[in-house]
């Protein structure tokens, strides 16, 4: 509710989450948010430990400390992703949200490695811990305030997909399990005298340095080229097929720039019969509606293919029901059959992953496999396989 009501407070037109003003607006309250928070409960817990001479207490304050800058790195990225494209960027700066989350992520592992070594000479050189009451009740009540500002980054980061502000949502998590571990050392200390303030440092630190690797495998997937979303994918060719004389598609590649900077292209099989006017005008329509509908940059190209003749779908049909059988291949396009009298080549794609495919054979074995097991059938028949990488 208090989300809801920071966001509708402070964010203008807050439902048009596809605006760049809006998302970087979304971006700077969550920010702003986060570096007040931080900045309080590393006061707090810096004050606490220093009294009671805690390092678990300690790593937990510089770990806030650490996060109040990581709110501000997340400033900066939304402010720069919404730089115009430029010459050297033609397809604009978004990429530059996933590179403030990996600096983000950095930072984490910089904090969790200090940690460890501050706590492995606690553990070697003990001292004392005094409990007391006030300073207990002050991490517990950091710890609320930390799973709030979690679930606040979350409600943010879904809300405008943001893959720096689910990093910030996901560290305040694994900030409440450090807290309590926190609690835990200043509390177990009335009831042992073994010195379990260093161990705990110690498993803070770890949690620290596991949230920070858990970051960074998060944000680099999208910098490497990480598949894109299984349902984009489907409504694209659901909205692609829904046009008139377009029979089948295949081929989609979509590349990710940063929020609402993608690029997609796809093939779609069209009759090769059909005015070449009359689909150019279609495709365009379909381009321009469909990239309007995702808030992409959809191209599509034209694959005429022959639905008219008997021999060529009974070919078809043959073939498919070949490969259906071939765990590897996931699909077949593009198929014609070239040639006069008794020797005819059938020419076709097919569409495997390749990852799985180099575990099994090459692709030289797998099209030989294909033509052999079409060879078995119709002898009269060449083969020429064009393999298809599925980037889906």
């Amino acid at each position: 509710m208090l989300s809801k009501l920071l966001v509708r407070t402070f964010v203008k037109n807050y439902e048009d989450t596809n605006n760049e003003k809006v998302r970087e607006s979304f971006g700077l309250l969550g920010g702003i948010i986060g570096i007040a928070i931080n900045i309080i409960l590393f006061t707090i817990k810096l004050s606490v430990g220093l009294i009671v001479a805690s390092i678990a207490v300690m790593a937990d304050a510089f770990n806030n400390l650490s996060d109040a800058a990581s709110s501000i790195i997340t400033i900066v990225g939304f402010k720069m992703s919404n730089k115009p494209a430029d010459e050297e960027h033609p397809f604009g700066h978004g990429r530059i949200e996933y590179i403030s989350a990996l600096i983000v992520s950095f930072m984490v592992i910089l904090v969790g490695f200090q940690f460890v070594k501050s706590s492995f000479e606690r553990v070697i050189n003990p001292e004392p811990i005094t409990f007391e009451a006030v300073p207990f009740f002050l991490i517990l009540g950091s710890i609320i305030f930390k799973f709030w500002l979690s679930k606040f980054n979350k409600y943010i980061g879904k809300t405008i997909n943001s893959s720096a502000l689910k990093a910030a949502s996901f560290d305040a998590l694994g900030d409440v399990v450090t807290s309590s571990c926190v609690a835990l050392s200043l509390l177990l200390p009335k009831f042992t005298t073994l010195p379990v303030d260093g161990y705990i440092g110690i498993l803070v630190a770890l949690v620290i340095l596991y949230s920070g690797y858990s970051l960074v495998k998060e944000t680099v997937n999208p910098l490497l080229g990480e598949a894109p979303d299984p349902q984009l994918v489907k409504k694209i060719k659901e909205s692609v097929l829904e046009y008139e004389n377009i029979t089948g598609v295949h081929d989609l590649i979509i590349h990710n720039y940063g929020h609402g900077k993608c690029m997609a292209s796809i093939h779609a099989e069209i009759p090769s019969d059909i005015d070449i006017m009359q689909i150019h005008d279609i495709i365009d329509t379909a381009e321009r509606e469909i990239s309007k509908e995702f808030n992409i940059y959809l191209v599509i190209h034209m694959d005429p293919i022959c639905t008219d003749c008997e021999e060529i779908k009974s070919c078809k049909r043959m073939v498919e029901k070949i490969i259906e059988y071939n765990p590897l291949v996931k699909s077949m396009h593009d198929f014609r059959v070239v040639g006069d009298g008794e020797k005819k080549n059938l020419i076709f794609d097919v569409v495997v992953n390749s990852w799985q495919l180099d575990k099994m054979m090459t692709e030289e074995e797998l099209k030989e496999k294909i033509t052999q097991d079409i060879k078995n059938l119709h002898p009269q028949y060449n083969c020429i396989i064009t393999v298809d990488n599925d980037f889906m």
